[in-house]
């Protein structure tokens, strides 16, 4: 059982009970697009931020961005640690149909790779608290995975390197990297991609 030094935010029970078997922590649930108009609960999510820093991790779909963009913006970012998971093609096994984009919810994604991500982001009790060296924009730039013909297949292979989604805009993409890798780790990975294709 992984001890979470802070508050995790998710959208729903059946994320809440598949982390609750791997992480030992508060789990708190946004009821989906509830959060959009539960005062009382997005009202404890800020005091909860105002305390110490707060998990946001939901599914890697469209809903699950509106969810991580609307609360990014009720809360001081430097209280958000954001955790991602990859985009995994599937469904549930209690669900008849999946998510509109085919992947899997938090609540399916397999529990080694959860525990990689917390692990990664260093959120664990007994983790260092590490100083990490922003990944900037102008770094994604230098390194080819912004603003060149083939920046976006670039960046497609580096996400799924590090198991990220798609989907992130590339201040969330700085941020996650920043968290779980190094500039200079970046650096050989995009090398390594760019020899493959």
């Amino acid at each position: 059982m992984l001890k979470v030094k802070y508050p995790i935010i998710v959208e729903g029970k059946y994320d809440k009970s598949k982390l609750a078997s791997l992480v030992d922590g508060d789990i708190i649930v946004t009821n989906g697009f509830g959060i959009f108009n539960n005062k009382d609960k997005l009202n404890f999510i800020k005091k909860l931020s105002a305390l110490d820093k707060i998990i946001l991790l939901t599914d890697s779909d469209r809903a699950g961005f509106k969810i991580r963009g609307y609360l990014t913006g009720c809360v001081p970012s430097q209280s958000i640690i954001h955790i991602y998971i990859p985009e995994i093609l599937g469904k549930e096994k209690r669900k008849i149909k999946g998510s509109a984009e085919g992947t899997l919810g938090v609540e399916g994604i397999p529990a080694d790779i959860l525990r990689k991500a917390f692990e990664e982001a260093g959120v664990l009790v007994g983790s260092l608290d590490v100083v990490h060296v922003p990944i900037t924009k102008q770094q994604l730039f230098a390194l080819g995975l912004t603003g060149r013909d083939n920046s976006v297949a670039l960046r497609r292979r580096v996400q799924q390197h590090y198991d990220l989604p798609i989907a992130l805009s590339a201040n969330s993409l700085c941020g996650a990297l920043t968290r779980i890798t190094t500039i200079e780790e970046l650096t050989e990975v995009v090398a390594q991609q760019t020899k493959e294709c």
